[in-house]
């Protein structure tokens, strides 16, 4: 396991303010305070960031677990962007900042002033990065939208579960955590930008075109010769077999033969005489008589455990098990490459969560949790909240 990695951290003196609520903002600025940004969060009167309150487990009053999940390496301070005196002391902090974040609804950041054009008085090389459900500029702007209304709409469900299922889906937020990671690396392009030219900018990006660009091959399989992608049994690949779920005898393993290699190496392993038959014989073919080659699959899988299985093809086969959430975290292989994190909080000394995947130098990004609200008023600006 790595240790965290010395100082100095590649944002090491970037000021980035956000307003921003819930998942998707920000897992963004959390990536950007990872690698050394400060981060200053700008929390509304009264509660805060909304995921403050988000239960069902808590750190005591205007703190819980799902918070920190998204708040790490964080400050906090107070105002109300809507009076006088909380804009006057926004406007103080912009001053000296690299960038704006925030993810509210597509109409509010010109309502609240968040823009480069309001902004660029003040510091024109700041960076305005807006994170909304359909953009700024279209019928939509004012619309609310969260992730899985991306999941129904951008064709994601019609794409998840079983061919005779319902449209499903998928178990995290995955449109969240990647328009966050898209909009961190639209702002920092955007302040390499200002680095060399002294002019920032505005840089969009929204949950609605994200989720649809994640849609990739099957869309230009569509856009340029009809074909719709469908939903595939066991969780199959669209086109490549085998590469899908098996059943074991006490689980299911997920195996990809993506290459010839990779199908050889299992003829190998399974030695099974069928398998060798010229329908099977390249991947046009498997395919083709993919009816007919997964039974036999199936079959010989389901006469061994999981472990049995990993223990001879690991390293060899691109093969995994398939692990609920507590196997998935309990995995020692996590803890041997430093994924688990302690971030003390004070009312939760042995706190933990899942570290950041960049590495620097070989080494783990450090963390700590992020500031109690409001609790960075008084350093900031002056004054307490």
């Amino acid at each position: 396991m790595s240790s965290p990695v010395a100082q100095p951290l590649p944002l090491q003196g970037v000021r980035i303010l956000a307003i921003e609520q819930y998942g998707a903002g920000p897992f963004a600025s959390m990536h950007l305070a990872d690698l050394g940004a400060e981060v200053i969060k700008i929390e509304t009167p009264g509660g805060g960031d909304m995921s403050r309150a988000t239960g069902p487990h808590f750190l005591g009053p205007d703190d819980s677990q799902f918070f920190q999940t998204f708040n790490r390496n964080k400050q906090s301070v107070v105002l109300d962007l809507k009076s006088a005196s909380g804009r006057a002391d926004f406007h103080h902090l912009v001053a000296t900042a690299d960038a704006v974040l925030n993810n509210l609804r597509g109409d509010q950041a010109d309502k609240l002033g968040l823009t480069y054009q309001a902004l660029a008085a003040i510091n024109p090389r700041l960076v305005c990065a807006h994170l909304s459900a359909y953009g700024r500029d279209n019928e939509r702007a004012a619309w609310p939208g969260y992730d899985y209304l991306m999941q129904a709409e951008a064709g994601f469900m019609h794409l998840t579960g079983e061919p005779d299922a319902p449209p499903t889906r998928m178990g995290l937020s995955v449109v969240d955590y990647i328009s966050g990671v898209t909009l961190a690396v639209g702002l920092l392009a955007a302040l390499v930008g200002a680095l060399k030219t002294g002019a920032g900018r505005d840089v969009d990006v929204s949950l609605f075109d994200v989720a649809l660009f994640q849609l990739t091959y099957p869309a230009t399989w569509y856009l340029n010769g009809g074909h719709v992608t469908t939903r595939q049994a066991s969780s199959a690949h669209p086109a490549t077999v085998p590469c899908q779920l098996l059943p074991t005898a006490d689980g299911h393993v997920f195996l990809m033969c993506m290459t010839a290699k990779f199908w050889d190496l299992l003829l190998i392993e399974l030695d099974l005489p069928a398998l060798r038959s010229p329908r099977f014989a390249d991947a046009a073919l498997r395919r083709t008589n993919k009816a007919d080659l997964i039974p036999l699959l199936e079959a010989a899988f389901a006469q061994r455990s999981t472990a049995d299985w990993l223990e001879r093809m690991s390293g060899k086969l691109p093969i995994a098990p398939v692990l609920g959430l507590q196997q998935a975290i309990d995995n020692p292989f996590a803890a041997r490459i430093g994924m688990l994190q302690s971030l003390p909080h004070p009312l939760a000394p042995g706190f933990r969560m899942l570290a950041n995947p960049i590495k620097l130098d070989g080494q783990r990004l450090s963390g700590q949790v992020c500031s109690a609200l409001g609790a960075d008023n008084l350093r900031l600006l002056g004054h307490r909240r």
